[in-house]
């Protein structure tokens, strides 16, 4: 449970590795979260993480920082997972789904096999890992289970088109997934960032009002604070997305996006 304060003690990453989720952990550990668990393909990959967390978190009593394994494609195995993760580390108050890939945009559209993987990292495992997650947060009664969109999935762009298309579905089963969880005392927050300087992006050209993780991290905190639903970052995307939503096609297509 969250403490006197409302601060969140507990949170589960699936997705470990991330940089924008090791941001935000690092965020919630210096306002005194206690409970870490880092979900990732090859936990002993995270070592210099989790001491980098316990140093954060200094002599603070009970603080408990681990490394597990976690296939997000191995999906016959998530509901064992979850249910395995909270009967270990107990009721968690952030659920943060932070694994994807962005993939190669030029081979997708042409490659069916390349396609789908693209599809199943970023749609179809999240999909398979959140069903559990959530009957365990009804369980409990409590828990936000944040989520890592995109603002490419507001509207198809010939760019990224592929990517979109998967963080578009992505979104819209978490909305659907907030609305179902209301009066169950969890939620769902989903966050949707701009291009961020990370390894993924490494080499990109950065599109306007490009972020970093750190400020994605301090958005996410804001966020779980203020118990919003929709977190833009930065903000004005907001704007700008609504703008473009309504861009008639033949323009849209000459847009330089």
């Amino acid at each position: 449970m969250r403490d006197s304060l409302g601060s969140v003690q507990s949170v589960l990453v699936l997705g470990g590795g991330s940089e924008i989720a090791l941001a935000t952990v690092r965020e919630l550990v210096a306002r005194r979260a206690t409970t870490v668990v880092l979900a990732a393909r090859r936990p002993e990959a995270l070592e210099t993480r989790e001491k980098e967390l316990r140093q954060l978190a200094g002599a603070r009593p009970n603080v408990t920082i681990e490394a597990v394994a976690f296939d997000a494609d191995a999906i016959e195995g998530h509901d064992t997972f979850v249910d395995g993760v909270f009967d270990r580390f107990g009721d968690f108050d952030v659920v943060l789904l932070a694994f994807g890939v962005l993939g190669d945009q030029s081979q997708a559209e042409r490659d069916a096999a390349a396609a789908v993987e693209i599809a199943r990292v970023n749609y179809l495992d999240p999909v398979a890992v959140a069903v559990p997650v959530t009957n365990r947060l009804r369980a409990q009664g409590h828990g936000t289970f944040v989520v890592l969109s995109s603002v490419a999935g507001e509207r198809a762009r010939r760019s990224n088109f592929v990517y979109g298309s998967t963080k578009a579905g992505l979104d819209a089963f978490f909305q659907g997934l907030g609305h179902a969880l209301v009066g169950s005392g969890a939620s769902v927050m989903i966050v949707r960032p701009g291009f961020v300087h990370t390894k993924m992006t490494e080499g990109l050209e950065p599109a306007p009002l490009s972020t970093t993780p750190e400020a994605v991290a301090e958005a996410i905190v804001r966020g779980l604070e203020r118990g919003s639903e929709i977190v833009w970052v930065p903000p004005a995307l907001r704007w700008v997305m609504t703008v473009l939503r309504h861009v008639p096609r033949p323009l849209f297509r000459k847009l330089p996006l």
